[in-house]
């Protein structure tokens, strides 16, 4: 079956089998590998995409689902010179990621948690990445990075810091 869609800011078109999952999509037909297959039941997050904007797990939506609609992985987070987005600089900076499995996932799911709330407490933030698990961490760096982005995004960078 014939798709047609834009991944990462590319418009592309594909025949893809119907029952083709959209990480299996991103990772073995576009190349991408960010998308973590890691349970195929929507437990751990790892293959969050955003479709439209809106975080998804990539392990439940068929590609054919993705039809005629707009895919972000982490690698179209970062700009064309090689800037990472806020939320990717972020995580590096307060050292939110460990073995790095989850943060693709958890990077995602923070870009559509500060798209739809930029200020964010941080319960919000916990409630917010509940579907995506570290099995590494405590998730104390990782919440102290999505504030730090939160504050990057709204140029209140120091109070956001000085809370977390």
């Amino acid at each position: 079956m014939e798709i047609k869609l834009t991944v990462n800011g590319t418009a592309r078109s594909d025949d893809v089998e119907p029952r083709l999952l959209l990480v299996h999509y991103l990772r073995e037909v576009c190349g991408l590998r960010a998308a973590n297959v890691g349970c195929d039941t929507t437990s751990c997050g790892a293959c969050t995409v955003l479709l439209d904007g809106e975080s998804v797990k990539s392990c439940t939506v068929l590609a054919v689902q993705a039809n005629g609609r707009s895919v972000t992985t982490a690698e179209g987070l970062v700009a064309e010179d090689g800037t990472m987005s806020a939320v990717q600089q972020a995580f590096r900076e307060n050292h939110g990621l460990q073995c790095g499995f989850c943060t693709p996932g958890m990077v995602m799911a923070a870009t559509s948690l500060l798209a739809e709330n930029p200020d964010p407490t941080e319960q919000q933030v916990r409630e917010g990445l509940e579907g995506n698990f570290c099995r590494c961490t405590g998730y104390h760096n990782i919440v102290r990075a999505v504030l730090a982005a939160a504050g990057k995004l709204s140029g209140t960078e120091a109070s956001s810091e000085a809370s977390a």
